[in-house]
C-alpha cells in the first residue's frame, strides 16, 4: 500500500518509509517538498476512517490548529486521499490523514522500556508538563481520551501530547459508530474506569486518571493494573485497588503517592477536578484534604528519604543542563561593579534535600538571599537564605512556589499560582495578589527595577507593574508569540525571551521595553539565565 500512497500524495510529500503501526493508524517519514522539512504523516486504518466519515475527520482535526501550546505537538496539514488501485479505475476508498512535525527524540514508552523506572524529579516534571498541556485542551473543551506513553514524546528534555487530532474526531462521531468498527479510542492499562464501562459523558477528569496511571508507571516500572487479556485489565481496574507505590520503591514522597492515588480513585468525583490540581499537588502545593484522606486510608507506607549531599546536589545542578558563555560587546551596557564574592552553603535540614532540575537557586540583586526548594517527609518548602547569617533560613511557603524572582532591593518574592502573578515578604508574612493573565499560560517572570514586573506567556510578554494591576501587552503575538523565561539586561530597556518550540527549535530573542521592537541576536538556546561582566549564560539543550 505504501506505493500507492506514495504516488497518491507525490505532489506535496514524498514518502520515505514507515515509521510505526497502532491500532488505529500507520506513521510514515516523509518530506515536505513545500517548505522543505521532514514530518510525519499519521494515516488512520481504512475502518477507522470510514466510521469517522472524511467530511467529519477533517472538520474536527483542522480545528487542533487551535490548539497552540509548548507541550502540543501541532497539526501542520491534514487531508485525505483515494489510492488509485491497479484493477478498479474508481480506486479505493479515500485513506484519512494529518501531518505533525517530525519529533527527533524518543516517546515516553521507549524511555520506560530502557530504564524502567524514572528518577523522581523526571517524572514530576514530565506528568507537570503533560498536565499544563492538558489543562490548556481541556479549557478549550478537548478532551485527549488516550494519555498513555506512547502519546507523550520527549525531545530536549520537555515533554509533547501527541493525537489530540484523533482524539477531537472521535468526540464528534461518538460512541456508536466507532463500535461497529470494533475500534476504541484509549488503552486498558491507562483508561479510567468510566471509560473502560463505555459511558458517553466522558470529561476531563478522565484524562487526570489517565495521567496518574502514567504516572504511577513511570514511578513503579508498571502501570497499577495489568493482564494477560483486556478483558482481565479491565475486570481488575474496575473492582480492585492499586498496590501501593512506596511498597515497591521505598523513596517515592508520600505526598506524590497521594496525589496519585487521588488520580486513581474509581469515581470521577474523588479525583482532582482539574489537570492543574493534579500537577500542583505532585508538588506539595494543593490542599491538605489529598495528603491526610491518604494517610487515614492506611495505603501509605513510610517513605525512606536519602540526604543529598553538597557534592551530589552540585553535581546534579551541572548534570541538569549543557551552559554555553556567550561574550558579546552588544549586551554589554556598561561595566559591571566589582562585587565582593559571597561563599555560602546550603545545608538541607536533617531528613530533607535540596531539589534541582526545575526548582531553580535564586540570588537577590544584591547577593544577601538566596531562594530555592527543599522537600522531606512533609512535602516540599520554599525557602529564603541569608547569606551573611549562619542559620539565616525562613520558610516563604510550604510547598514549591512556581517561577519566584526576587524584587530589585529584594524584600520581595514574586511567584505564579495558577495564571496568576502573587507576591510575598521575602522574609516571610502574607502573599499578595497582583494580577491575572487570564487564559494565558504564564513560563517566566522577571522584575525590573524598580517598579515593573514581565510576564512570559504563551501568547507574547506582558508587563503589569510591582503593586499590582492588568498585566499588558508587550509585543505583538504575531512577531513572538511564545515569550518565555524573560531575563531584563543591564540596561533595564531591554529583555532576553525564548521564542519557538521544542519541535522547530527555540531561540533567543531581545524585545525592547519602550516599543516592543524584537531582534533575533542569533543565539539557539532554551534560556537566558543572566549576565556577568558583559558575559551572557544560557541554556543550550
Amino acid at each position: 500500500m505504501i506505493e500507492r500512497l506514495r504516488a497518491s500524495l507525490a505532489d506535496r510529500y514524498r514518502l520515505e518509509r514507515e515509521l510505526g503501526a497502532g491500532g488505529m493508524a500507520t506513521v510514515y517519514l516523509a518530506h515536505d517538498l513545500k517548505h522543505e522539512r521532514d514530518v510525519a504523516i499519521k494515516v488512520l486504518h481504512p475502518d477507522l476512517g470510514a466510521a469517522l466519515g472524511a467530511e467529519r475527520f477533517l472538520t474536527e482535526i483542522r480545528t487542533t490548529a487551535r490548539l497552540q501550546h509548548p507541550h502540543i505537538l501541532p497539526l501542520l496539514d491534514s487531508g485525505s486521499v483515494s489510492l488509485p488501485h491497479p484493477e478498479r479505475s474508481e480506486g479505493s476508498p479515500a485513506l484519512l490523514y494529518y501531518v505533525m512535525p517530525l519529533v527527533t527524540g524518543e516517546t515516553l514508552r521507549a524511555r520506560l522500556e530502557r530504564e524502567r523506572q524514572l528518577p523522581i524529579d523526571d517524572a514530576v516534571l514530565i506528568a507537570r508538563e503533560v498536565a499544563d498541556a492538558l489543562g490548556y485542551a481541556h479549557g478549550l473543551g478537548v478532551i485527549h481520551r488516550d494519555i498513555k506513553p506512547e502519546n507523550i514524546l520527549l525531545q530536549g528534555g520537555h515533554a509533547l501530547v501527541a493525537d489530540f487530532g484523533i482524539a477531537l474526531a472521535v468526540q464528534s462521531a461518538g460512541g456508536q459508530r466507532m463500535t461497529q468498527t470494533g475500534l476504541s479510542l484509549g488503552t486498558p492499562q491507562y483508561m479510567s474506569p468510566e471509560q473502560a464501562m463505555g459511558e458517553k459523558q466522558i470529561d476531563e477528569r478522565s484524562d487526570v486518571y489517565a495521567l496518574g496511571a502514567v504516572m504511577y508507571e513511570m514511578l513503579v516500572g508498571e502501570a497499577p493494573f495489568t493482564g494477560p487479556s483486556v478483558q482481565a485489565i479491565v475486570a481488575r481496574l474496575i473492582t480492585e485497588v492499586p498496590r501501593g507505590m512506596a511498597a515497591q520503591r521505598k523513596a517515592v514522597p508520600v505526598q506524590v503517592e497521594a496525589a496519585v492515588m487521588r488520580a486513581l480513585e474509581k469515581l470521577p468525583a474523588d479525583r482532582f477536578a482539574t489537570a492543574g490540581d493534579f500537577a500542583r499537588a505532585l508538588q506539595g502545593q494543593g490542599d491538605s484534604a489529598t495528603l491526610n484522606r491518604y494517610l487515614q486510608s492506611g495505603a501509605a507506607a513510610a517513605p525512606a528519604h536519602r540526604r543529598f549531599s553538597r557534592r551530589e546536589a552540585a553535581a546534579w545542578a551541572l548534570a541538569a543542563s549543557a551552559v554555553a558563555v556567550l561574550v558579546s560587546g552588544r549586551f554589554q551596557s556598561r561595566p559591571a561593579p566589582e562585587t565582593p564574592v559571597i561563599r555560602t552553603t546550603i545545608d538541607p535540614a536533617p531528613g530533607e534535600r535540596l531539589m534541582v532540575g526545575g526548582f531553580p537557586i535564586v540570588i537577590s540583586a544584591q547577593g544577601d538571599r538566596l531562594a530555592y526548594v527543599t522537600q522531606g517527609s512533609a512535602g516540599y518548602r520554599t525557602v529564603v537564605r541569608r547569606t551573611s547569617e549562619l542559620g539565616g533560613e525562613v520558610t516563604i511557603a510550604a510547598q514549591s512556589l512556581r517561577y519566584y524572582v526576587f524584587s530589585p532591593d529584594g524584600r520581595w518574592l514574586a511567584y505564579v499560582e495558577g495564571n496568576a502573578i502573587r507576591r510575598i515578604p521575602s522574609l516571610g508574612g502574607a502573599s499578595e495578589a497582583l494580577g491575572s493573565t487570564g487564559e494565558r499560560t504564564i513560563i517566566g517572570l522577571a522584575w525590573a527595577a524598580p517598579d515593573t514586573i514581565l510576564i512570559g506567556t504563551d501568547n507574547g510578554l506582558m508587563v503589569m507593574p510591582a503593586r499590582g494591576g492588568a498585566p499588558q501587552l508587550v509585543t505583538d503575538s504575531s512577531l513572538v508569540q511564545l515569550a518565555s523565561y524573560p531575563l531584563v539586561l543591564p540596561d533595564g530597556k531591554t529583555v532576553l525571551v525564548t521564542t519557538g518550540s521544542p519541535v522547530d527549535g527555540t531561540r533567543i530573542v531581545a524585545i525592547a521595553l519602550g516599543n516592543g521592537q524584537v531582534t533575533d541576536v542569533g543565539l539557539t538556546g532554551i534560556r537566558a539565565f543572566g549576565m556577568v561582566h558583559g558575559h551572557l549564560v544560557y541554556q543550550t539543550s
